[in-house]
């Protein structure tokens, strides 16, 4: 078998060949959605995409016989590596089913990552937690929600082989528009509000728009700051993310509340645009700029982006009147189900709340991690 040549690249020139490398290996897959190019190749542009000034990036693609045949990030995350010292991330891992093509590109990202002064591998994150993260383990029989991964179903096997091995698992959770809500769910937020009229709920509006996402800036880093391999957003990388999904949200399914005028919880909820972008095929032009203005009224399916709570309001259930709000919301929005996700499989607060609503788990995502030996 003719040899791997592993090539590192720069961006953001090669972008646009690293993104396309994808499509191939995807070509028989009924459930991939490809991503926008022009998107991607922003998000890997250190000109444009502001995580470039808090990480050290550098990306590998894979050629045999002349042809790419795989792609893999690797990153230090200068604020991760602050709170656990020696984790080097990885993402962008995509191969053919070749576990020799997955090792070589491994074994290429592990090497630069330990001249860094790493001693841990971990991924796959695209490029953090803060992105689309985590390999599909469970749940191959489905398109995935908006934000969310996919990826082919050998990628787990071939992890394994070349020594990776399970760090966290992460659910997302389905919930049918017919879905039994336990009524006892419902009534506790119903009487959080009666008790509490310092507590305030709203949707957002578009003309505090800015002023709101400042707010719920400081509350995103509060309420992961304990999660695992969670990573500290700065504002600026916080309001690149606000501004690229502008274009896609919908008010109506942001919920916040306020304490006493103070922000103490969230939650963003998205219309699965993946229901538009899959029939894209990854361009806009000539006709994809067509079907995304004119597809919003097809999309029936929604996804609880972000749901948070401030630390010191953790003991009220807030993140569970926020999941009924934006339920009946949905509903009346006649949409026919909604994932949530993605949890960590340690959540049980949340997992619990989930549950009650009637959601059940229909996807695992799982996060690995090697030693740098």
């Amino acid at each position: 078998m003719s040899a791997i040549d592993i090539r590192p690249i720069r961006l953001p020139q090669d972008a646009g060949a690293f993104v396309k490398t994808w499509f191939p290996i995807y070509a028989d897959d009924p459930h991939w959605v490809a991503p926008l190019i022009f998107e991607r190749k922003q998000f890997l542009n250190p000109k444009k995409n502001p995580y470039f000034k808090n990480a050290t990036v550098q990306c590998f693609m894979a050629y045999r016989d002349g042809k790419a045949v795989g792609t893999i990030s690797a990153q230090i995350d200068h604020a991760l590596v602050e709170d656990e010292p020696g984790i080097g991330l990885f993402g962008f891992f995509e191969f053919i089913d070749d576990v020799d093509v997955a090792r070589a590109l491994f074994e290429a990202a592990c090497a630069w990552l330990k001249e860094q002064g790493m001693t841990t591998a971990r991924g796959p994150f695209n490029f953090s937690s803060n992105h689309e993260f985590g390999l599909l383990v469970d749940g191959f029989d489905t398109d995935p929600c908006i934000a969310n991964p996919h990826n082919r179903d050998y990628y787990g096997g071939i992890y394994e082989a070349i020594g990776l091995a399970k760090a966290m698992d992460w659910y997302a959770y389905w919930l049918d528009n017919d879905s039994e809500v336990d009524p006892r769910f419902v009534k506790i937020s119903d009487r959080m509000l009666r008790r509490n009229p310092n507590i305030v709920l709203r949707q957002a509006e578009m003309k505090t728009f800015e002023a709101d996402i400042k707010l719920f800036w400081e509350l995103y880093n509060d309420a992961w700051e304990r999660n695992w391999s969670h990573v500290h957003l700065t504002e600026e990388e916080f309001m690149f993310t606000a501004a690229g999904l502008k274009q896609v949200i919908d008010p109506k399914l942001i919920w916040y509340a306020f304490i006493d005028g103070e922000m103490a919880a969230a939650s963003v909820t998205l219309p699965d645009w993946n229901q538009v972008v899959k029939r894209m095929n990854g361009r806009l032009f000539p006709t994809g700029w067509f079907t995304f203005l004119t597809g919003r009224k097809t999309i029936d399916h929604l996804r609880v982006f972000v749901l948070g709570v401030k630390h010191k309001f953790q003991k009220m259930p807030l993140g569970a009147l926020l999941y009924v709000k934006t339920w009946e919301t949905g509903r009346e929005m006649g949409v026919k189900g909604a994932e949530a996700s993605l949890i960590l499989e340690t959540n049980t607060r949340m997992r619990g709340a989930l549950e009650k609503l009637g959601g059940t788990i229909y996807k695992t995502y799982r996060s690995y991690e090697s030693e740098l030996s």
